[in-house]
């Protein structure tokens, strides 16, 4: 007869649901960095400059703001490609001719397929003193100050965001704030950061501003050319709208509707008008 062998016994196992509810069982109480307002804030906060970042920059890059050319825009709805002349050809033929229009033409739309706004621009400066009556020519000019104005408003709202994200990342607590909150130490670092930032962003909104002048201008000379003509007139207000020109605004709106009463978009510069001069007014 076979003894019953202790050591063969194998001790139980612990409970598999006890050992799991263990291991699972960890602590939810929250960190000391975690209740501290400006470490969660920079976590938080980094995020979102990302996604202001990634908007501005990816409605730049899809638009073609600032570019005078090609964006993913254009090329959406059938337009783009580069099978235009290329820059250095384009330069070559103003340098054997300065007079040479067609050649400032195509350098101006060379410097647009390289996204190079500020060169177009000069460029087609260049075509509008050759061609001082060529509506064309002033309207693609007006449409570059436009693009040149969009982009340098973005670079500025890029470079706001940027600073204010910089500054709550490096600010003081608020310990050191009053109970009407106004602080009570000076904060250095968002001091300097913002005092940095200034600068360049001051300078982005006058070029913008400057640009979107220039437009106005380039749309008042085609209204001298083709004074009976409402669409010149719409043109000219919504330039001058964008740059903040209130005058100009409501004498381009009030030409419209004196040349296209019946027009469809009456309605709408009606509306407009009662607005700007309650604004003026005010």
């Amino acid at each position: 007869m076979a003894r019953f062998d202790k050591s063969s016994t194998k001790s139980p196992q612990p409970d598999a649901a006890l050992a799991a509810s263990r291991r699972a069982k960890k602590s939810t109480a929250p960190s000391i960095e975690d209740t501290m307002f400006f470490p969660r804030l920079r976590r938080h906060a980094k995020w979102m400059f990302v996604f202001l970042a990634v908007a501005l920059g990816g409605g730049f890059v899809l638009f073609g703001v600032g570019a005078g050319g090609t964006g993913v825009g254009d090329i959406l709805r059938g337009g783009g490609g580069s099978s235009g002349p290329s820059v250095s050809s384009a330069q070559k033929k103003t340098e054997e001719n300065p007079k040479d229009l067609e050649a400032w033409r195509e350098l101006s739309t060379a410097y647009q397929a390289d996204n190079k706004t500020d060169e177009a621009i000069e460029a087609q400066n260049t075509v509008v003193v050759l061609a001082p009556k060529d509506t064309n020519a002033l309207r693609e000019l007006a449409s570059l100050y436009l693009a040149q104005a969009s982009a340098k408003q973005t670079e500025a709202q890029i470079l706001q965001t940027q600073a204010a994200y910089q500054g709550a990342g490096q600010g003081f607590p608020g310990a050191f704030t009053s109970p009407t909150g106004q602080p009570l130490l000076e904060d250095s670092i968002s001091s300097v950061l913002r005092t940095q930032a200034s600068p360049r962003i001051q300078e982005l909104a006058q070029a913008a501003q400057a640009a979107s002048a220039a437009s106005v201008d380039a749309y008042k000379k085609i209204v001298v050319i083709s004074p009976k003509d409402p669409n010149v007139q719409l043109e000219l207000a919504q330039a001058a709208q964008q740059a903040g020109d209130l005058a100009t605004t409501i004498s381009a709106f009030e030409a419209f509707l004196r040349l296209a009463p019946d027009d469809p978009n009456a309605p709408v510069v009606k509306q407009q008008l009662k607005q700007l001069r309650a604004s003026q007014s005010g």
